[in-house]
């Protein structure tokens, strides 16, 4: 299994930057609520494209201020078989009252039925191209981390700036080791600028 990098081997990165990722965002607000909600999704949790195609609105905690993830990275358990992990990623509440407008989850959340329906009831492959029209519309350059994965390395380098612990980031990612985390300690430029400055206020 290949090494996760954050940058490409001409040095180049495979992640948004914070100014990437909040012009990302103010495109994806002017976007129909299915894509807006599938956007901010992404961008709030971090998750992957092919984990956010399986949210339900009974996974989607209104009070708690959190969303359920199952991890689709294979796991095991001590007899071998593959097991479901779940994280909970706490998210903004004004993210989750969109949410709610938009797909209807509490009254969804009172049907047994409608309860395990999934939000966004579309391919790995759409998904892909609703987020790649928003970045393109949000002029983020015409390389590698104008993608879903460079919106997840955005969300893990951000939670490192913001002083998040390694070991939360771990869960909120999703992360089976705590060495694929410790990837995005590993920024640079502006980003890394901010952590350091940290050591100066």
């Amino acid at each position: 299994m290949s090494e996760m990098t954050l940058y490409d081997p001409n040095g180049n990165r495979l992640y948004l930057n914070a100014e990437e990722r909040a012009a990302f965002l103010s495109v994806a607000r002017q976007r129909p609520a299915r894509d807006r909600t599938l956007c901010e999704t992404l961008h709030y949790t971090g998750c992957r494209p092919s984990e956010l195609i399986e949210i339900t609105p009974a996974r989607i905690d209104l009070s708690g201020g959190a969303v359920a993830i199952r991890s689709l990275k294979k796991r095991k358990d001590s007899s071998g078989e593959q097991k479901a992990v779940y994280r909970a990623v706490p998210v903004p509440p004004e993210f989750l009252d969109t949410l709610n407008t938009a797909h209807g989850i509490r009254e969804a959340q009172k049907s047994r039925k409608l309860a395990h329906v999934p939000i966004w009831a579309l391919s790995r492959v759409r998904v892909w191209q609703i987020v790649k029209g928003v970045m393109i519309e949000a002029k983020i350059a015409d390389a590698a981390h104008r993608s879903p994965k460079g919106l997840r390395h955005g969300f893990g380098i951000n939670a490192v700036v913001k002083g998040i612990p390694l070991h939360m980031l771990q869960k909120w990612m999703g992360h089976a080791q705590l060495s694929t985390t410790t990837i995005y300690a590993d920024a640079i430029g502006k980003e890394e600028q901010d952590i350091a400055a940290k050591m100066w206020s």
